[in-house]
C-alpha cells in the first residue's frame, strides 16, 4: 500500500523507539519528505521512515482502504488487519506500508487469502508448504549477488517484437508485496478457522525441495487440464519440478503435444477430464475468496470483441495504434497450449507480443484469464474481421500447483503429500527449521 496519506488504527498499545502509541485512529502525511502521524491530541513529526511495535502479541493493526486485486478483474478496496510490526517509509512523494510478521503468522493468513479458510485441510497444508517454500525461495534469490552472465532483462523490445513477463523479485524495500503479484496476503481478517491456523502448524517448516535446493513453488488458480513450463511463463531457465503435469487421476490425454496449433484448438475447445475441471460448488467455495466467487467460467471461457473493441482495447494497452485489427496468429505456444508468442497484425502496424501475462494484459480491459486460447476471425469485410472470438482454457499462468485442481484432490481423498508429489514431480518435503 502506498498513498499520499494514509489511515490506521491501533488495537492495542504500540511503541517506536522514543515513543508510546496508544490505542486509536490516526492517520500519516508527507510534509517535506518527512511522514507526520496524527491522533485527536497529537501530531509526531518522523523522519522519512516510521516504525511501531506492537507491545502484545494480542495487537493489531488496522490499514484502511487497502486496493486488493490490483489491475485485475476483481480490483477492489477493503480494509485490512495485520498483526506485527508497522513500518512506514516515504518513496517519492507517497507512504509506504510495510507489515513486519514472523514467516510461520504470514502464512496463517496466505491461505486464508489465496483461498476460503474453509477449504479441504489436505488442500491447506499443501498450500502452506508451497507458500512457506515459496517465500524462502523468494527471499533467498533476492540476497544473492547479482551476476551479470546469468541476469536476464524482463523486458526486451525490437521494431518487431516486445518480450516480457513480471518477475517477484521487485521489491528492493521489502520482501514480498501482499497482492497477486507475489501471494495474497489480507491479514487476520481472513483466518476465519481453526483450520488454517492447524495447517500451518501442522507443517510447521516444512518445504519442497529438488537436488538439495529450496523449490520455486509457483501455482496459479486454474491449470485447464495440464501445467504449463515455467521457462515458458518467466525467465528462460527450465526447472524439472515446474514441467508439464496432466492434471488428471490418469496422468494421460490424447493430445501429446499442444504446442501444435491443431492440438492445441482440439483440447481448448473440448471438455477434457481433469482435476481442475469440476462445477462443484462446495469445492468451489472453498478455493475462491468472496472476491473470486464472481468468476465460474474458468476451465473452459469465451470472450467475443467487436473489431471496434478489439482495436481501442489493443490501442489503449499497448500505447500504440495498430489502426484495424486484421489477423492475430501464434506464434509459438507451451506445453499447456498458452500462447508464448503472439503477432498482431493491423492496417497501421505489426508486432509481436509475449509472454503470457504480456499477451493477456494487452487483449483485455484487465486481464485475460489466460493465454491459453485460441482465436476465431470472424465476418470478414474486405478482408478485416468485424469480430473475434477468442476461447480459452484455464485461469492464470498455469505453472506449478493448479489451485482449483488440488482442491478438488483434497476433496477426493488426497494427502497434502499425494497433492504436492502430483504437481512438483521429483521433489522432496524436508523441515527447513532441522
Amino acid at each position: 500500500m502506498a498513498e499520499t496519506e494514509i489511515s490506521f488504527s491501533l488495537h492495542g498499545n504500540f511503541n517506536s523507539s522514543d515513543r508510546k502509541f496508544p490505542e486509536g485512529n490516526y492517520t500519516a502525511r508527507i510534509s517535506e519528505k518527512k511522514i507526520i502521524i496524527e491522533n485527536d491530541t497529537d501530531e509526531i513529526i518522523t523522519s522519512a521512515k516510521a516504525e511501531i511495535r506492537p507491545e502484545s502479541d494480542t495487537c493489531s493493526f488496522e490499514l484502511k482502504n487497502v486496493t486488493i486485486g490490483i489491475n485485475f478483474h476483481w480490483e477492489q478496496k477493503e480494509n485490512q488487519r495485520f498483526r506485527g510490526g508497522l513500518r512506514l517509509v516515504e518513496e517519492e512523494g507517497k507512504i509506504q506500508c510495510i507489515n513486519i510478521v514472523p514467516l510461520e503468522e504470514y502464512l496463517k493468513s496466505v491461505i486464508s487469502s489465496e483461498m476460503s479458510a474453509h477449504a479441504s485441510s489436505e488442500f491447506l497444508k499443501a498450500h502452506a508448504v508451497i507458500s512457506r517454500s515459496w517465500l524462502l525461495f523468494q527471499i533467498g534469490k533476492s540476497k544473492k549477488p547479482k551476476n551479470r552472465k546469468t541476469a536476464f532483462q524482463t523486458r526486451t523490445e525490437t521494431e518487431n517484437e516486445v518480450t516480457r513477463w513480471y518477475g517477484r523479485e521487485d521489491h528492493p524495500g521489502f520482501d514480498v508485496c501482499a497482492d497477486d503479484h507475489c501471494q495474497r496476503y489480507h491479514g487476520i481478517t481472513k483466518i476465519i478457522t481453526e483450520k488454517a491456523v492447524t495447517a500451518v502448524n501442522r507443517t510447521s517448516g516444512e518445504i519442497l525441495v529438488s537436488d538439495g535446493r529450496i523449490c520455486d513453488t509457483r501455482f496459479s488458480k486454474c491449470c485447464g487440464g495440464i501445467t504449463e513450463n515455467f521457462e515458458n511463463v518467466w525467465e528462460p531457465v527450465p526447472h524439472s519440478y515446474l514441467s508439464k503435469v496432466v492434471d488428471s487421476e490418469t496422468g494421460v490425454t490424447p493430445y501429446n503435444d499442444l504446442r501444435k496449433e491443431d492440438q492445441a484448438e482440439k483440447w481448448i475447445k473440448s471438455q477434457p477430464p481433469a482435476f481442475c475441471n469440476t462445477s462443484d460448488i462446495k469445492i468451489l467455495s472453498q478455493v475462491l475468496p468472496d472476491s473470486d466467487q464472481a468468476t465460474t467460467d474458468f476451465f473452459r471461457w469465451k470472450v467475443e470483441y467487436s473489431q471496434q473493441q478489439l482495436s481501442e482495447i489493443i490501442k489503449k494497452r499497448s500505447g500504440s495504434d495498430f489502426g484495424e485489427i486484421i489477423k492475430m496468429e501464434t506464434v509459438e505456444r507451451g506445453h499447456s497450449g498458452r500462447i508464448v508468442k503472439l503477432k498482431i497484425t493491423g492496417t497501421k502496424k505489426s508486432l509481436t507480443i509475449g509472454k503470457e501475462l504480456e499477451i493477456r494484459k494487452w487483449l483485455s480491459e484487465s486481464h485475460l484469464y489466460s493465454s491459453a486460447f485460441v482465436i476465431d476471425h470472424q465476418d470478414l469485410k474486405e478482408g478485416i474481421p468485424q469480430k473475434f472470438v477468442l476461447t480459452g482454457a484455464g485461469w492464470g499462468h498455469g505453472v506449478g500447483l493448479c489451485q482449483i485442481g488440488a482442491a478438488v484432490m483434497g476433496e477426493n481423498g488426497y494427502s497434502y503429500r499425494q497433492i504436492l508429489e502430483h504437481y512438483f514431480k521429483g521433489t522432496e518435503i524436508v523441515n527447513w527449521y532441522d
